[in-house]
């Protein structure tokens, strides 16, 4: 594994790499508030294969803090995307693997690639776990079922909570380590699952949250893309009820939907069987040598 540094605007971002340069590239972005080290275990087992790179969303592990709340709009995490694609993989497409609220992220990436000259021709594919667009979910707010809107905003009681001022960062810094505690137990993950920085992660990650969800849930985007997408959506996921990946054949030409009978964090949780489905994307759509 070889780490570097790579500059984005204002910020440092921490990144990894596994494997040889040579072989495809997978780019994969951890959620919250998670750092890179949850994706050691799937890397490994994809590195024979495949070049691997994580990195630490700004703001989270070793990566730097950006100036205030505008730095963690989803736009500067598409540029941070960018950036680490030019110092890896600058002369071929790379596939991209996103958890929470790193596919919140790639699906900006994702729906921008026809549009945004960064991107053309640079993605080969992607998988998202348990984090839907933004655009998409501002469509599904407005035109499902009654029933399946209110099922899901009480999904969301979080969400709520962390945009609140002051409130939200009393509560990681005083219960952080038994807020973490309690979710290894619920998704059966092995104690100590989250490294020493998560409540630093946590309530910078909270800026994620304030600086777009209701700006982008007013103003959302057309949300479409060519790029073959692969869905892997846990059925027990207690944050994100798996009707709202429903219909998303609409927005995506190439769409394939994996459901698992498992929790929120498939990374940490099921990372060979997340690695096998990811490899087997991926050679489906190879990019161009």
């Amino acid at each position: 594994m070889h780490q570097r540094n790579v500059t984005s605007g204002e910020v440092s971002l921490a990144v990894r790499e596994y494997g040889e340069p040579a072989a495809p590239t997978l780019v994969a972005l951890h959620g919250y508030p998670d750092s890179q080290a949850m994706w050691a275990p799937l890397a490994d087992r994809l590195a024979p294969e495949v070049h691997v790179v994580t990195y630490d969303v700004r703001g989270s592990g070793e990566s730097t803090v950006p100036r205030d709340r505008t730095g963690y709009r989803t736009e500067r995490l598409v540029d941070d995307l960018v950036a680490v694609i030019d110092a890896t993989s600058p002369d071929r497409p790379v596939h991209l693997l996103g958890h929470d609220w790193g596919s919140v992220a790639l699906w900006d990436a994702v729906t921008t690639e026809d549009s945004d000259p960064r991107l053309q021709g640079r993605i080969a594919s992607y998988t998202s776990v348990s984090g839907p667009s933004l655009d998409h979910l501002a469509a599904f707010f407005r035109t499902a079922p009654r029933r399946e809107q209110l099922g899901q905003a009480l999904h969301s009681w979080y969400v709520y909570l962390f945009l609140l001022p002051l409130l939200p960062e009393l509560v990681w810094r005083h219960l952080g380590g038994r807020i973490v505690a309690e979710l290894a137990r619920r998704e059966r993950l092995p104690e100590g699952a989250w490294g020493d920085s998560v409540t630093r992660d946590a309530v910078n990650g909270l800026e994620l949250y304030r600086a777009n969800v209701l700006r982008r849930l007013r103003h959302p985007g057309p949300g479409r893309t060519r790029v073959p997408v692969q869905l892997v959506v846990p059925s027990k996921d207690p944050f994100l009820r798996p009707g709202l990946l429903d219909g998303l054949e609409q927005y995506v030409e190439t769409l394939h939907r994996v459901d698992l009978d498992c929790g929120h964090w498939v990374p940490r949780s099921r990372p060979e069987e997340l690695a096998d489905l990811t490899s087997a994307w991926m050679l489906a759509h190879p990019s161009p040598a």
